[in-house]
């Protein structure tokens, strides 16, 4: 019966391996540009701002319709009598009359001059579009970034898990020691008690750490849109950071003031707000028309006949011109200039608080990776340090010369240290993913076409 159980629980654990699905982080930032719901709809929204300029350059255009018209009525007279001119009495007799009618029509009017309303809302429409397009750039970015920071987290939990299991195997074994020895009456019970304990709570912090190892995958595949149900295997690993290959993960950074230039002119969220800048100053013109006189023309052709075939036997040719001149218009021309002005205030101030922005984005960014690079090499030079203390402290106990607390306190600072050095090694690499994106040196475009490839 034991080896029955053995059997399907050998056979239950190899089903469920087969059953993962293994997600590279290249392939989870490949999911993240197609499916990342708010990335989606920002595309959504570029089509309508696509669709925008396509109706600004139609409005240049004349229009053109047709329309056609059938129209019956009969008329019914039951007769009677009535006077005619000279006064007499003359009888009418019973009438029916059926009368139908057929019509067509084509005609259209264009616009002629608007105070060059049309030409600013063309500019106005580009400027958006373009801006729109800059803005999913960045936003593209941004999801490289946030994806393998969520990519990050999950590996370093795991990392974190491991170190959380080695050490319940390590004071579990302690445990074991311990007690063996504490019936051989060489060891306090005091300190089998607190070994105990020590071993609970290595336990509990296990379990805490798988824990946090679902919940960071739970985020990510929720942020990649994919099903939470499903079991996913994450098989990427970071490059390991040491002292001699520091230096090539800092080459893309120099001084503050060069990055903040290069920054300027690589941020495409940057150059979309100069875009909209742009718009809105269109905006001002599309306003101030409204004091210009406006002309326009109008075309038409109609025919009616009271059978389909005589249509065309009588037509009606027309030609028009319209001219508007705006003499008073209770000031509501120049409330819409005002608002376009504000408007354009707006979008310059915007413009100054992104600026602002950037250069705080890049001067914390700039200090925080130096922060965690002077952290990366510490945390491994502590490690080295709280482990060779932890086996010192063990040996001591063991011979008799040191006291438990020692191991203790000697294992506590060696757990430490090493979540400390993975936490270092994995904020490294999301630092410095987040300083390249405030360059604007983040890329994608290289996910995107091996997405192209594999399809």
């Amino acid at each position: 019966m034991k080896k029955l159980m053995i059997l399907i629980l050998t056979l239950f654990i190899t089903t469920v391996s087969f059953s993962q699905t293994d997600l590279t982080i290249e392939k989870a930032i490949q999911i993240a540009l197609q499916k990342n719901s708010a990335l989606v709809k920002a595309k959504y929204n570029l089509e309508s701002s696509k669709a925008s300029v396509k109706s600004a350059y139609g409005k240049l255009l004349p229009s053109f319709g047709v329309s056609g018209g059938w129209s019956w009525s009969k008329i019914e007279d039951s007769g009677g009598s009535q006077l005619d001119y000279l006064g007499n009495p003359t009888v009418v007799p019973a009438t029916s009359t059926d009368s139908r009618n057929f019509s067509v029509s084509a005609g259209g009017s264009v616009t002629l001059f608007d105070g060059l309303s049309n030409y600013a809302n063309i500019s106005s429409s580009e400027n958006n579009y373009d801006a729109a397009k800059l803005n999913i750039d960045k936003y593209k970015k941004d999801v490289v970034q946030l994806t393998t920071t969520y990519y990050y987290t999950i590996l370093k939990t795991e990392a974190l898990l491991k170190v959380k299991e080695e050490n319940f195997k390590y004071n579990n074994k302690l445990l074991e020691t311990i007690t063996e020895r504490n019936k051989l009456g060489s060891v306090a019970v005091a300190d089998l008690y607190a070994q105990q304990v020590q071993t609970g709570s290595a336990e509990v912090e296990m379990i805490r750490a798988q824990n946090s190892v679902d919940a960071a995958k739970n985020t990510l595949i929720n942020y990649l849109a994919l099903d939470v149900l499903s079991d996913y295997n994450f098989v990427s690993k970071i490059e390991a950071i040491n002292e001699t290959n520091i230096g090539s993960f800092s080459a893309d950074f120099d001084e503050i003031s060069k990055m903040v230039e290069v920054a300027l002119k690589n941020r495409t969220d940057y150059l979309g707000q100069q875009k909209t800048v742009l718009s809105a100053k269109d905006g001002i013109t599309m306003a101030q028309s409204g004091f210009w006189p406006s002309l326009s023309g109008g075309y038409s052709l109609s025919t009616n006949a009271l059978a389909v075939d005589e249509l065309f036997n009588r037509k009606s040719w027309g030609v028009s011109l319209n001219l508007n001149v705006p003499i008073f218009s209770n000031f509501n021309t120049e409330t819409s200039v005002q608002f376009a002005k504000v408007k354009e205030l707006s979008a310059q101030e915007d413009l100054i608080a992104l600026e602002r922005q950037i250069k705080i984005d890049i001067k914390q960014g700039y200090l925080d990776f130096q922060a965690v690079s002077k952290a990366l090499e510490v945390s491994t030079k502590t490690v080295i340090s709280a482990g060779e203390n932890r086996r010192v402290q063990y040996e001591r106990y063991s011979l008799g010369s040191g006291t438990f607390l020692d191991v203790l306190q000697s294992d506590r600072d060696y757990q430490n240290a090493l979540s400390l050095k993975i936490d270092a090694e994995f904020n490294f690499h999301s630092v410095r993913q987040a300083l390249l994106n405030s360059i604007g040196k983040l890329n994608y475009t290289d996910y995107e076409k091996q997405s192209e490839n594999n399809n």
